[in-house]
């Protein structure tokens, strides 16, 4: 009796897994054994309290695992195993299928949410990688640029890019050396090392800022013992930060008309 009484257990455990109550599966599982019964035999075959059996059943029917006689007393009548458990597994897979587009949508609204608010900073890497980039942003920029450089990174490539340019729309130039005439249209700031530091060994490193349009901009940093890496972004506050880092490096006289 022991054994049986806790294979039941195991069942009503299986059933609650297709979404039974306790009551609900002790219920369903004590109908099974008779052909049919008063509420007041169920209450006796499943021991379920008696106030709680009328309730049961009533779900237990609207679930499709139990029909009614209209007779007095009412008697009820367990559905075939293969028929209820298929109405279970209808009704679950359907809560999921429901369930799962509902939550899908709530993701997709955080995602899309995420992704708008986030500002994506890019890293680039290797010289050619940053020469082709850069190059293709000067010779794309549409209303203006604005550009800071330093040491020999690809003088002659930004000078060439620059120039073409010119006149073409509005461009700003900090740099530490200019080689040959200085341009008519172009704004050129030469701002050389202090002559104090002329006999102080510095590290090799090179680089620039350059800004797009007011809309993009790419940091390059280049070390002779790190290599080459630039940052590339079109994130407002990447830009308004190298914005006014560039703003504080030009604060001097303008060598060119």
């Amino acid at each position: 009796m022991a054994d049986t009484h806790s294979s039941h257990l195991t069942l009503s455990e299986s059933l609650k897994s297709l979404g039974l109550t306790k009551y609900e599966a002790l219920v369903y599982i004590g109908l099974l054994k008779v052909s049919e019964a008063t509420a007041t035999e169920i209450h006796e075959i499943s021991g379920v309290p008696r106030a709680s059996v009328y309730p049961v059943l009533d779900r237990l029917i609207q679930r499709n695992l139990v029909s009614v006689s209209h007779a007095t007393p009412r008697r009820f009548e367990a559905i075939a195993p293969e028929d209820g458990i298929d109405h279970l597994l209808e009704t679950v897979e359907s809560d999921a299928a429901r369930a799962k587009k509902m939550l899908s949508r709530i993701y997709r609204d955080r995602s899309s949410k995420e992704r708008g608010d986030q500002e994506l900073i890019w890293s680039i890497y290797g010289d050619e990688n940053i020469r082709s980039r850069l190059i293709d942003l000067l010779h794309q920029a549409e209303s203006s640029i604005d550009t800071l450089f330093f040491g020999g990174f690809l003088r002659e490539e930004i000078v060439s890019a620059l120039l073409k340019r010119e006149g073409s729309i509005p461009i700003r130039v900090v740099t530490d050396c200019w080689e040959g005439p200085l341009p008519k249209v172009i704004s050129v700031c030469v701002k050389p090392h202090p002559a104090s530091m002329k006999n102080i060994k510095v590290p090799s490193v090179a680089g620039g800022v350059f800004l797009m349009d007011q809309k993009r901009a790419m940091v390059v940093m280049v070390s002779s013992e790190e290599g080459s890496t630039a940052l590339f972004s079109e994130s407002k506050g990447f830009v308004k930060f190298f914005t006014l880092y560039w703003e504080l490096l030009s604060a001097c006289e303008v060598v060119s008309d």
